[in-house]
């Protein structure tokens, strides 16, 4: 059966148990944290430089030495999730990471913050191929998107609280305090993870016409025993034999230099371009990212409707191209003279790359071979997306410059990535649907 024939046979009426929403909430709240988790550097940085003798250069390397783990870990990552399913790789990864932005608390230099943020990306890559494989089980391919869209939000949602949350700890207790609490948050989230989340055919609480509708509706179905990987083993090295996992590779990368920008130098960014004290940044960094927390809601739901109507192909390909070309103005960001004017382009700018993102979180379980490998297929999409984590930050810090004009080179150059990210999309990426296995030669 077509892509396009069984989005159209899923036209089936919708159960009225809802069991797979709070699993994809669910998996909202954790990402959230862990970006909470990952900004509070970002937004604590400019009260902790004078503190430590932090001095730009140096700031750039501890904003981007997280994503040395992080990246990296996505391949190992999707292989763990692979190997034992998202509860117990979702819930100990959350254990983790909240332990090493606990102990941030306690850092003395440059050199235990590098070593504590190393340890913050080990434990955080887990995440995002544990979700994804969430929402490839639980839902059907009309609403993957919009589910996807639900999970990845929290990225948003995670981002937009670190201003209020970590600079209102910041001006009552200090920027060692904000560390600490924020670590206890993911703590609180993984009693309630294991409490509640199952895979469809292991949760007691699922109703038998909802699990029929998800698998009837093209969900990746697993077995009895839920970690056991399922169809043949597809290595690595094969899954990279293929063009689309190449697009979708470079298309997140560009995507992702611009948005690591919001989740690292955007605090600065308003401190050193645009003159902003603490109380103004807790507020005004906040929208962007509640802008973005939105569109991508809008985003889900616009390629789920293109997705029933054309396939999967061209339900994801528009919305993706066309929400990252509109996101190259962020570019422009840095020639206003108004800051609200400025605030106004990198809001518009990051609501373009959320809309983009809910139909790109689809993407691994709309093309893994099989339910067993994608986690894999996630975790090669994140590990280059998030190489960007890396380049970005560094970037930033090293192009920056000072004064009002800090930022102008480097956010021309981002609106530049983030068009070659979209003609990835367009040109490399073949059709999104499973790809076949490949054949391996035998002796």
């Amino acid at each position: 059966m077509t892509a396009v024939a069984q989005t159209k046979a899923t036209k089936t009426a919708r159960p009225r148990t809802r069991l797979r929403w709070v699993m994809a909430w669910l998996a909202l709240a954790g990402t959230a944290i862990s970006y909470v988790d990952r900004a509070n550097l970002s937004v604590a940085i400019p009260f902790m430089e004078q503190d430590l003798h932090i001095d730009k250069g140096l700031t750039g390397v501890l904003l981007a030495c997280f994503f040395f783990t992080y990246a990296p870990g996505q391949l190992l990552g999707g292989r763990v999730v692979d190997a034992v399913g998202p509860r117990l790789a979702a819930g100990f990864a959350t254990i983790w990471w909240s332990f090493f932005t606990a102990v941030n608390a306690v850092a003395g230099g440059v050199g235990s913050l590098i070593a504590f943020r190393l340890g913050l990306g080990v434990g955080e890559a887990v995440g995002p191929s544990a979700f994804g494989k969430v929402i490839g089980r639980w839902f059907p391919l009309r609403e993957r998107a919009l589910a996807a869209a639900v999970y990845d939000s929290g990225s948003r949602l995670g981002t937009a609280l670190a201003f209020p949350i970590v600079t209102s700890i910041i001006a009552l207790w200090g920027w060692r305090a904000s560390f600490a609490v924020c670590g206890c948050l993911g703590l609180v989230w993984v009693v309630g993870w294991f409490r509640l989340y199952r895979d469809p055919r292991q949760h007691e609480r699922l109703a038998p016409e909802e699990l029929a509708y998800i698998e009837k509706g093209g969900a990746r179905i697993v077995e009895e025993g839920g970690a056991a990987t399922a169809g043949p083993t597809v290595r690595w090295v094969d899954l990279l034999r293929y063009r689309t996992i190449w697009g979708m590779m470079l298309g997140f990368f560009a995507l992702n230099f611009a948005f690591y920008f919001f989740v690292t130098w955007f605090p600065s960014y308003l401190v050193e371009a645009r003159g902003m004290d603490l109380i103004k940044i807790g507020f005004v960094g906040m929208i962007p990212p509640l802008v973005a927390f939105g569109c991508e809601f809008l985003g889900g739901m616009w390629s789920d409707r293109l997705t029933m109507r054309f396939g999967p192909t061209k339900g994801r390909k528009i919305p993706i191209v066309l929400s990252m070309a509109l996101a190259s103005t962020i570019a422009l960001a840095a020639l206003v003279p108004s800051p609200a004017l400025a605030v106004a382009l990198l809001s518009f700018a990051m609501g373009c790359l959320a809309v983009a993102a809910s139909a790109i979180w689809s993407l691994p379980s709309d093309v893994a071979p099989t339910e067993g490998q994608v986690g894999s297929v996630g975790g090669l999409q994140n590990f280059a997306s998030n190489l960007a984590g890396i380049i970005s930050p560094l970037f930033f810090g090293f192009f920056g410059g000072s004064g009002a004009s800090a930022f102008v080179l480097p956010l021309v150059v981002t609106g530049g990535i983030v068009v070659v990210g979209a003609l990835s999309y367009l040109f490399l990426c073949g059709n999104f649907e499973p790809l076949p296995v490949p054949e391996r030669k035998t002796a």
